[in-house]
């Protein structure tokens, strides 16, 4: 299903769905509020590198409607697995980002035979790990940066850290796909009462899928020590930092990530 960009429903909602490029899956899980858009850098090099893509606007955001009743991480994770039901597959590799991460350890938790190989980046394991910065927390806790490319364009740095975007091409990217499918306030307010109280460091342990967890050396929203936390955790987990990357490594450090996650995905032995 090569570039099809549809609507499909799961558990009786409408989720807004891409299936992109050819070759084995990887499930795409964005971050707080973020849309099938935003994937655009690190997709491309993922489908040069032989993989397909699957991502997903959460409900509330992009062109999913949202949930009257919200979802904690382990019903969003549940969701995430009847979306591979409703496609037809049955497991993939699993990429999630920030807030998406949280899904994806619950995700590997609840259901290890259908996820191959788990990838998290800019992520952590919620209570018991290194908070941010208040500054880069507190510009997080509004979804204004989706509505206004003034107010993404002068705070970016301060919450996101570094960004490698010597022509302006990546912010011209981002902000164009953040306002043209913003969240709702219901939808974002739904993920911030997802992470309330949110930890996966009891349970880290019984994670099973080879692992590899991948973060910005100078990430103000999820500080590098926090991917150290997960890496001691999970059995056998890898930790790629990229040494002077922000939050937003996946976007502009798109081809060093695409690399080294392509060489942790092509390393998979062959499944019986």
């Amino acid at each position: 299903m090569p570039g099809l960009r549809t609507f499909a429903r799961v558990d009786g909602h409408l989720l807004r769905v891409s299936v992109r490029g050819d070759g084995r899956p990887v499930l795409l899980i964005m971050g707080l509020g973020g849309n099938i858009e935003m994937w655009d850098p690190l997709e491309r090099e993922l489908h040069a590198r032989g993989f397909q893509t699957i991502a997903y606007d959460a409900p509330g955001t992009g062109h999913s409607p949202p949930r009257l009743v919200p979802l904690r991480p382990h019903g969003l994770a549940r969701q995430a697995v009847h979306l591979l039901d409703t496609l037809g597959l049955p497991d993939a590799h699993v990429l999630g980002v920030s807030f998406g991460g949280g899904v994806a350890q619950e995700l590997a938790l609840r259901n290890p035979h259908r996820v191959r190989r788990l990838i998290l980046a800019s992520t952590s394991c919620g209570l018991g790990g290194v908070p941010g910065t208040p500054v880069a927390i507190g510009l997080l806790a509004t979804p204004l940066r989706y509505y206004s490319p003034r107010f993404l364009q002068a705070t970016a740095r301060l919450m996101y850290g570094p960004i490698a975007d010597p022509d302006g091409r990546l912010m011209h990217q981002q902000v164009n796909a953040r306002r043209s499918r913003p969240p709702t306030m219901w939808g974002y307010l739904s993920q911030l009462y997802a992470t309330a109280g949110w930890t996966s460091l009891p349970w880290l342990q019984r994670i099973v899928a080879p692992t590899l967890v991948v973060t910005g050396g100078k990430d103000p929203i999820v500080p590098p020590v926090n991917a150290r936390i997960l890496g001691s955790r999970i059995p056998g987990a890898t930790v790629h930092v990229v040494p002077d990357a922000g939050h937003l490594l996946l976007m502009d450090h798109a081809v060093e990530c695409a690399d080294v996650i392509s060489r942790f995905l092509h390393d998979e032995p062959n499944r019986v």
